[in-house]
């Protein structure tokens, strides 16, 4: 990784690791920039991370009348079904059709035109279906009729850190856990102060620090402010798996709301989302009991396995920092990003406000195409097709490529194969190399992994490693943890903590 310098010259310093700051760096750097992307804590510590771990169009938001955020929506996809196959795949969604519910011709309205205004699909369109003859059914309370229609599932964090990986290997600096304190017009650049001590000239700023977008405006006094934004917390739960197969489910609710229910982690369900107003502490959002309540039921009303708070295996919380367009609900606020330039010339500062993890790409492209006249010359866009880290796979795809993983490292159990094969798709070699073993510390996590974790992933502690980068720490518990705790700690390799 690289190392902080005292004083350092760039063309963009982005501020916030998330899925935007991320992939604005990845693009930068790829079009010839010196950028310099820093972030407080771990690459994808809080909203990136607490997704629904969706690529999806938003089927809801055409109630909404924001065609045009589906319609880039399902464009990006698309393109990112291509560009990461090993981290991103279809899943079909059975929506049952409940009495009291949207009507069935209107929601076969709304499918029609989903399967289509995004363009051409690799993904089946949507159906009609019999529920209560066929397996799309199997698992829920009666109900005879539903549809089953396309979209796309992603590992949130994972996604974020091979955006920071392209990006630093194009030669941005990427510094974790080091803080934005401010910074200063002087010329015709920004005189930032990091945590760590080291000061940052930069042309341009990309102000990409999610629930913290107007804290970082309030630490630049030169550049002119916006309404602060519109905070939103969504919450998910993980329950004993509720229904068999690996298709997921979108429930229609009386408020209108939707929610989904998706397999995860072999035998686990995960339920989400919530949409409640926020004005706590954004570093640390827990799910509240009556969230916890409202997702209970939710999947009760549909599902033959009942479920309650007592179940739950673990939950997680994400704040959402929404443009405020002065919507009085929540659930109604726009998800669309909304860009603002904070000053008039040069130096410039760029603040990203909302947004869908599936639209991040397209995002880093338009920040950019703001922030052109105010940086040196750049080449052209280049994300839209280029593979992100280890999404190079071979003739016959990620299934094929997993057939290959177990044949050339034939001590790997199938989960575990399975696992990295997604996780790393061919940077994999990069992590086994040459293993004709491995010292596991449990749950198919190995200590060559851990290793490449921390020296090519900016993993720094436990956390990050079990529940950013791998998800092991959901059915590891505290014997894995403590595993890799002394592993980190034996070899002076992390934090611990």
């Amino acid at each position: 990784m690289t190392t902080s310098t005292k004083s350092r010259d760039v063309d963009l310093l982005v501020i916030g690791g998330g899925v935007n700051g991320t992939g604005i760096a990845r693009d930068a750097a790829g079009r010839g920039l010196k950028v310099m992307l820093v972030e407080q804590d771990d690459l994808a510590a809080h909203t990136s991370s607490a997704s629904s771990k969706l690529i999806h169009g938003g089927l809801r938001y055409l109630e909404m009348y924001e065609f045009r955020l589906v319609r880039e929506a399902l464009e990006e996809r698309e393109k990112l079904l291509d560009i990461a196959p090993h981290l991103i795949r279809g899943m079909r969604f059975v929506m049952p059709l409940a009495d009291g519910m949207r009507p069935a011709w209107l929601i076969r309205i709304g499918l029609f035109l989903y399967d289509h205004i995004g363009g051409g699909s690799r993904l089946p369109k949507s159906v009609g279906v019999r529920l209560d003859r066929t397996a799309w059914g199997k698992g829920l309370k009666p109900v005879k009729r539903g549809f089953v229609y396309s979209d796309g599932w992603v590992d949130d964090a994972r996604l974020v850190v091979l955006n920071a990986l392209d990006a630093a290997e194009r030669g941005a600096d990427i510094r974790t856990h080091v803080k934005f304190e401010g910074a200063t017009r002087e010329t015709d650049r920004w005189v930032a102060k990091l945590g760590d001590g080291s000061i940052v000239h930069a042309r341009a700023i990309a102000n990409t620090s999610g629930p913290w977008v107007g804290k970082v405006l309030d630490d630049m006094p030169a550049a002119h402010h916006e309404p602060p934004p519109r905070l939103v917390k969504g919450s998910h739960i993980v329950v004993p798996r509720l229904f068999d197969g690996d298709h997921a489910f979108i429930l229609q609710n009386d408020d209108k709301r939707v929610i989904f229910a998706i397999p995860y982690q072999g035998d686990l369900t995960l339920v989400g989302t919530t949409d409640k107003p926020f004005d706590g502490d954004p570093s640390a959002p827990t799910i509240d009991p009556d969230e916890t309540e409202y997702l209970c039921a939710s999947v009760n009303r549909y599902f033959t396995r009942q479920t309650s708070a007592h179940d739950v295996v673990t939950s997680y919380s994400g704040v959402r920092p929404l443009f405020d367009d002065g919507n009085a609900n929540a659930s109604k606020v726009t998800r669309d990003y909304v860009l603002k330039l904070g000053t008039a010339d040069a130096p410039q500062i760029l603040s990203a406000f909302g947004g869908k993890i599936t639209t991040y790409r397209r995002l880093s492209e338009h920040a950019l195409e703001e922030l052109a006249p105010f940086l040196p010359p750049m080449t052209e866009a280049w994300t839209d097709d280029a593979p992100l880290p280890g999404g190079d796979l071979p003739p016959g795809g990620i299934a094929a490529f997993v057939e290959t993983v177990g044949k050339r490292w034939p001590f790997l159990d199938d989960a575990t194969a399975l696992r990295m094969a997604h996780a790393y798709g061919t940077r994999i070699d990069a992590v086994l190399g040459d293993a004709t073993s491995i010292v596991d510390l449990g749950h198919g996590l190995c200590t060559r992994e851990v290793d490449y974790l921390v020296e090519s992933e900016w993993a720094r502690s436990v956390e990050d490693i079990l529940w950013r980068r791998t998800k092991l720490g959901i059915h590891g518990g505290a014997t894995l943890r403590d595993a890799v705790s002394e592993y980190l700690t034996a070899n002076g390799l992390a934090t611990p903590a």
